[in-house]
């Protein structure tokens, strides 16, 4: 019977070390499924974050969304109602300083209405000719401040719009504005 006893005994320990390594294989296995599980789960709300981060900014800001149809709409309706058309470069003596101030301006005009840009294109040397009167009668200290320039365009775009039919200027940009 202490034999019995004995070998009981031993083939208790021998099954509690393997019980023992059986848990301690569970341990590391239950340990990495709980890390992928963790990982995926702070992936997952990265991503759920990240997604509602671009829409937030697509709907704030439309011009970062290249297929929002509201922006489409209106750049398309921008496009039919104005059109931008370059002028040459004028070189116009000031008034007052004896031909020793000059002054070299590029502009463009946005134009509005059917038919406009026939009309301007035809009435080119009309415009040129105004443009360089109405410059030409300025003084250096008239337009050499932001309120002159100001004060420039919108003369030039009230006497041209006095004589265009089809349509008319909405504004004029200085593309280049250089004195000597």
């Amino acid at each position: 019977m202490a034999k019995d006893n004995a070998a009981k005994k031993e083939n208790n320990s021998d099954n509690a070390v393997a019980e023992q390594s059986v848990e301690k294989e569970k341990k590391p296995i239950l340990l990495i499924i709980l890390v992928i599980i963790n990982l995926l789960a702070v992936v997952g709300v990265g991503v759920i974050v990240y997604l509602g981060q671009q829409e937030k900014a697509a709907t704030e800001n439309p011009i970062g969304d290249p297929e929002n149809i509201n922006l489409k709409k209106i750049v398309s309706e921008e496009d039919a109602k104005s059109k931008i058309i370059s002028l040459d470069t004028f070189l116009v003596n000031l008034v007052g300083d004896r031909g020793r101030k000059l002054v070299k301006v590029n502009m463009e005009l946005e134009v509005s209405g059917e038919g406009i840009l026939d009309e301007v294109t035809k009435q080119k040397p009309k415009i040129r000719d105004m443009i360089i009167t109405i410059t030409s009668s300025k003084i250096y200290s008239d337009i050499s401040s932001k309120e002159g320039k100001e004060n420039l365009r919108n003369e030039i775009k009230d006497q041209i719009n006095l004589f265009l039919t089809k349509g008319k200027i909405e504004k004029i940009f200085f593309t280049e504005f250089l004195y000597n």
